[in-house]
């Protein structure tokens, strides 16, 4: 059972995928961005450094994706990653255009046949106001000057995105602006019964115990 848990900038995959990881006794999955040396650059003039922070993302994603995923669950049959190999495509969509977009596309695609689909997406929804907010909250210092508008761009990329099947993944949508699963444990078994019912719901699935 490989879930992972997607969502725009600020919705709380990483924290999710913390809460979660002892209820389903799951191995676990983090994204590695701070180690992308153009970020805080992309943030202060995202058209200059769009490219070099995209394709430096995409290869560490493809290298971590691609060893990590199949070493974890040989360890455990049960993993949590807080995102996906696909996202990627999703920010270059925003950040990119032309030939660097057509580039970026291309080597996406021929990387992307040799990545582990997971079995069951978690797509955290949230307006773009709750983003701001958690975002404002976690206060990272490349993140203070985070432009709403292209947090709310993201927002509609995501919502396009799956809204749509992909690769016959299942997707289960939750609106979080109302929950708090820090905070609340109501709201964070709200979520885990929510993955559970779909999992049972999902014929490849293993039974969870």
């Amino acid at each position: 059972m490989y879930i992972a848990i997607e969502g725009v900038i600020g919705v709380g995959k990483t924290t999710l995928a913390r809460l979660l990881q002892p209820a389903f006794d799951a191995e676990i999955l983090l994204e590695i961005f701070e180690e992308n040396p153009f970020l805080s650059d992309f943030y202060g003039d995202r058209e200059r450094y769009a490219f070099q922070t995209q394709m430096f993302f995409l290869l560490s994603r493809y290298h971590q994706q691609r060893r990590s995923v199949p070493e974890l669950l040989a360890k455990n049959e049960h993993l949590i990653s807080d995102y996906t190999f696909a996202k990627d495509g999703l920010f270059a969509r925003i950040n990119l255009a032309g030939d660097e977009l057509e580039m970026y596309e291309r080597i996406h695609e021929a990387l992307a046949e040799k990545i582990k689909h997971p079995d069951l997406l978690v797509f955290l929804r949230a307006e773009t106001k709750t983003l701001m907010d958690r975002i404002e909250m976690r206060d990272r210092s490349y993140e203070r000057d985070m432009d709403s508008a292209y947090i709310a761009a993201l927002g509609e990329t995501y919502a396009d995105f799956f809204s749509k099947p992909y690769n016959n993944t299942p997707v289960l949508t939750i609106d979080t602006d109302d929950l708090d699963f820090v905070r609340s444990p109501e709201d964070l078994a709200f979520i885990q019964k929510k993955i559970e019912e779909t999992l049972k719901e999902t014929p490849l699935q293993p039974d969870l115990i």
